[in-house]
């Protein structure tokens, strides 16, 4: 029997919110935004606490808060954003495979993750730790993506992040049906939806379709050699993302794997094998 690995809360939070939903609806919406921007924490498996261990760590200040970031191997850098509640140390398999071809591996906690400081966080607290690591480290050779963190990116390269090699890994695009993923997870109805989304046309002077991956490459100012990797059985992010991106951003590849899922793909050999070789020359091996 596979092992339930849903966080204690989260099954506290799916059993209620639907419960607040009907009694008090005005207290389960401003809920809903408040768990919106607050990622969970997931312990440390022990393989990660192995590859956190061998690296060399720095720190960089960013809003106020200490980030703590993470540096394996030698020569050109290939940076790594990890997603919504992930961390630096997910990347491990690909961190081993990066610095045995020549690569320096840097990654980072985001805010409110991992060893970093802070509760709650948003995509442009990522946009502004990317700009701190461009400042530290220089322009990466490349960069890595999974999930969150592939929409981080493109926002920083909408407005002006310099990004010429990227790799968005199982990343969201399209507004409502990450919305829906939310409301999935929590039990949430349509309802406390529509609210999410005129609370942030309200709140942000921009609608929330404005703060995803569709919006950001569409109004790209720089030509970006990307790379969308994405399974098709991945529950948490349907394959339509990266579909729906590719119509907009004909010139990116997509790599559609089979039976990883949203995370596993991470570890993949396969995967990461393309990845490597995509970073070396623009390609996927046996292309």
């Amino acid at each position: 029997m596979k092992k339930d690995k849903t966080p204690p809360l989260l099954k506290i939070v799916r059993w209620f919110f639907p419960k607040v939903e009907k009694v008090a609806p005005f207290l389960a919406h401003r809920y809903f935004i408040k768990i919106f921007f607050t990622p969970l924490r997931y312990p440390l498996p022990d393989k990660e606490k192995v590859v956190a261990q061998r690296a060399d760590l720095f720190t960089i200040e960013v809003l106020g808060k200490q980030i703590q970031c993470y540096s394996w191997g030698t020569g050109p850098v290939v940076l790594l954003v990890h997603g919504w509640a992930g961390r630096a140390t997910q990347f491990r398999k690909f961190i081993e495979a990066l610095t045995a071809s020549g690569y320096r591996a840097v990654a980072f906690d985001g805010p409110a993750h991992g060893r970093s400081e802070g509760k709650q966080t948003s995509i442009a607290e990522f946009e502004a730790v990317l700009k701190k690591i461009y400042e530290t480290i220089g322009e990466p050779h490349a960069i890595i993506a999974h999930s969150f963190g592939g929409g981080a990116v493109l926002f920083a390269a909408m407005n002006g992040l310099p990004v010429s090699k990227l790799i968005n890994i199982a990343s969201p695009t399209i507004g409502d049906e990450i919305i829906n993923t939310y409301l999935k997870a929590i039990n949430g109805s349509p309802g406390t939806g529509v609210f999410f989304k005129s609370y942030i046309l309200q709140h942000y002077g921009k609608s929330f379709d404005e703060f995803t991956s569709l919006h950001f490459i569409r109004h790209l100012k720089q030509e970006i050699n990307l790379l969308l990797v994405h399974d098709e059985n991945d529950k948490e992010v349907i394959l339509k993302h990266a579909q729906e991106l590719k119509k907009v951003y004909p010139g990116a590849r997509l790599l559609v794997t089979q039976g990883l899922g949203h995370t596993r793909i991470l570890k993949d050999d396969e995967v990461i094998r393309n990845c490597v070789t995509f970073i070396s020359n623009g390609r996927l091996n046996g292309q």
